[in-house]
């Protein structure tokens, strides 16, 4: 568990008590007890109030909340306030302001407005962090530490640079291997000194493109400066890291992640975390296979380990460009929707509404009116009661899943730094087409790292691997000869991690276990398709499907042609292929077809690995996820629908542990209800 001293499934959120008199102190505590609130976010933006100049450090009021929460019974979650530097500082040190990707310094304001690599953030964020540990290292209410907030934002500044080109000295040796490895003789962009690298930005070597991501003439200096400024701040949470476990070894540490974030490379983060927080925060036309998508995303970063809900609203939120509300019954479905997934704590943000600024219109379990009459406050106060009592009878339950799904970080950036073949190509919407195709079949999948250990899988999947990185095409070929089945996608097998491209025919080093070469990539416009012609249609896969997008044109090299395109040109050339490859298969599926088939073929492919859904046939709308503990399995069903669905689990019998009643065979849930069945036998 998180922290042994509070052994249940944490419940609470934000809390800005420094933005608030002591009368409104007294009355968020007695409500917290109302709510069956139990953990308390404290300090995350207080940098300003606890440092109001370069040597006053004051913590009167921290201390009194800290002592207040843990008489009460509330463990706190103790940020270190350094996620906006206080005004004294930009003032003083205009070091620690960024520049922006159009060369122009920022001035003292919004939130992400430090330079990773400034002196004076570093050194006074580092101060910050310890005196913060020295002062409440022995605090019995102290449960985990929470370093900064949402990091993220790059940075182009003249200390930026210098550290770019040491993080180069560091990464290639030598001034001759950079140029090697971006291929700087194209276009003449040979180097001869360190001093010639910028950072590529709107000055240099890049601009905003299409769909607003940007677009780069040197996509090897692009994808370097993506690594590098992921490895800068990841620097700067490691030195708060170290500076809070110097006095607290013993105290987990985290930084709240943001599920499918672009620019920092959480798997490589997930390393430095004792424990994986991140905030959901689905629109209410959000598909529900995303939102599981990005939980499992968050699981998969430390080995399945259990995470943390670090931030949901209850209701509202303030950002997006409308701002529904959530339906009763939501808030509670969506905070089981992350426990069924592994969540080990349901927190918001925030405990009480701010009055003033961009969040005042944020939801709050504590709504501008002030008091426990509310819908919202309502159900969270019935859903505190029902995490109470669970107790620990779900903590350090894993999920258990026979399918992986592969997703890196890396190869996200290279596949949308690349100046063609599409535009429309996105890596995250591809791997959620993948993952949307099993959710819908009630097939558990992990979404893990192209390091992870496979050989607990019985079906391995890698969307539009783009980029094959050192070891990996070996790693793939072992698990496949060892009776592994695996299945990649168009446009995978291009380049290495450089992002230079593999001579001797697309898919590069997969070529071997896919058993196919492609020499061309058709690029169709948006209102162009073409058809994937199943060869042996039945047993569930029609004869035709449509498809576009990207359609590789692929030779078989031994493998088998499962299905091939029916239109253009290349009408009869294969789009669907199978390799036989020591025990196992490889499948190579070389366009992007309409759901429907992955919705088809997926299923079938897992029933022939012997992978079977959780719940047979379950109704549109249901999900279903199985987490194990000491040998008990619980089976979560959650009915996204407003309406009841029937739901059969088959021969499978067990209790709700929320209601307490018997269940088997087919029995009726409610609308935007759910159950935890503990299973028999």
């Amino acid at each position: 568990m998180i922290n042994a001293r509070k052994p249940k499934i944490w419940y609470g959120g934000d809390y800005n008590p420094d933005q608030w008199e002591k009368p409104v102190w007294d009355e968020d505590l007695r409500m917290f007890k109302l709510a069956g609130i139990d953990v308390a976010t404290l300090n995350v933006f207080a940098w300003a109030r606890n440092q109001p100049d370069e040597e006053t450090y004051e913590f009167g009021w921290l201390d009194e909340m800290m002592d207040r929460l843990h008489a009460d019974g509330v463990g706190v979650c103790l940020a270190t306030s350094t996620a906006a530097h206080p005004a004294w500082m930009a003032r003083k040190y205009p070091d620690v302001l960024r520049v922006d990707f159009d060369g122009r310094k920022r001035k003292f304001g919004g939130r992400h407005n430090s330079c990773p690599n400034s002196p004076t953030y570093r050194k006074y964020a580092v101060r910050m962090a310890e005196k913060l540990t020295e002062r409440y290292k022995d605090h019995p209410g102290l449960l985990i530490w929470h370093i900064s907030n949402e990091y993220g934002g790059y940075c182009y500044c003249d200390n930026c640079a210098e550290a770019f080109r040491e993080w180069l000295r560091s990464r290639y040796g030598t001034i001759e291997e950079v140029n090697r490895a971006w291929n700087a003789a194209f276009w003449g962009h040979t180097f001869y000194d360190w001093e010639d690298i910028v950072p590529p930005s709107a000055l240099s070597e890049e601009w905003r493109g299409p769909n607003g991501r940007t677009a780069s003439n040197f996509q090897g200096i692009s994808l370097d400066y993506c690594r590098f400024q992921s490895d800068s701040l990841l620097e700067c949470y490691k030195l708060e890291y170290a500076a809070v476990k110097k006095h607290t070894p013993d105290i987990p540490v985290t930084t709240n992640l943001m599920g499918a974030f672009k620019q920092l490379d959480y798997q490589k983060w997930a390393k430095e975390l004792d424990v994986v927080s991140w905030d959901n925060y689905p629109g209410l036309d959000t598909p529900h296979s995303y939102t599981a998508m990005m939980h499992d995303l968050m699981r998969g970063l430390k080995d399945g380990q259990p995470f943390m809900l670090m931030e949901q609203t209850p209701s509202q939120q303030n950002w997006q460009p409308y701002n529904s509300l959530k339906r009763p019954g939501v808030m509670r479905l969506w905070s089981y929707q992350a426990v069924a997934r592994g969540a080990d704590t349901v927190m918001f943000f925030q405990l009480r509404r701010s009055i003033g600024a961009c969040e005042k219109y944020h939801g709050a379990v504590i709504e501008h009116v002030g008091h426990e009459h509310t819908r919202v406050f309502r159900e969270c106060a019935a859903l505190g009661q029902e995490l109470h009592g669970l107790g620990d009878s779900l903590l350090d339950a894993r999920v258990q899943a026979k399918v992986a799904i592969l997703f890196d970080w890396e190869n996200w950036w290279a596949v949308e730094l690349s100046s063609g073949p599409t535009v429309a190509l996105s890596y995250v919407a591809e791997a959620h087409k993948i993952y949307d195709a099993l959710y819908q079949a009630n097939i558990a999948a992990d979404v893990v790292s192209v390091e992870a250990d496979l050989s607990s899988y019985d079906l391995v999947i890698a969307p539009v691997l783009y980029m094959v990185k050192p070891g990996v095409a070996r790693r793939l070929e072992e698990y496949v000869e060892a009776g592994g089945a695996f299945v990649t996608t168009f446009f995978s097998g291009i380049v290495n991690e450089s992002d230079l491209v593999t001579p001797g025919g697309y898919p590069g080093e997969l070529r071997k276990l896919l058993g196919i070469w492609a020499e061309e990539i058709d690029a169709l416009l948006p209102s162009q398709s073409n058809r994937l012609i199943v060869r042996a249609p039945g047993d569930g896969l029609k004869e035709s499907y449509a498809c576009g997008m990207l359609c590789d044109l692929v030779h078989s090299e031994g493998a088998e042609v499962v299905a091939e395109y029916g239109e253009d040109f290349y009408a009869g050339m294969p789009a669907l292929t199978v390799n036989r490859f020591g025990a196992g298969e490889a499948w190579y599926l070389a366009t992007s077809p309409e759901a429907a088939f992955l919705q088809d073929w997926l299923p079938k492919l897992c029933a022939s690995q012997g992978i079977a859904p959780l719940v047979a046939a379950a109704p549109e709308g249901v999900e279903t996820t199985l987490r194990e503990k000491d040998g008990t399995s619980y089976l979560f069903v959650l009915n996204h629908n407003a309406e009841a669905a029937s739901v059969s689990l088959g021969a499978r019998t067990g209790t709700d542990v929320l209601s307490g009643r018997k269940l088997g065979g087919a029995a009726e849930l409610p609308g935007r209800d759910l159950w935890i069945v503990r299973l028999d036998g």
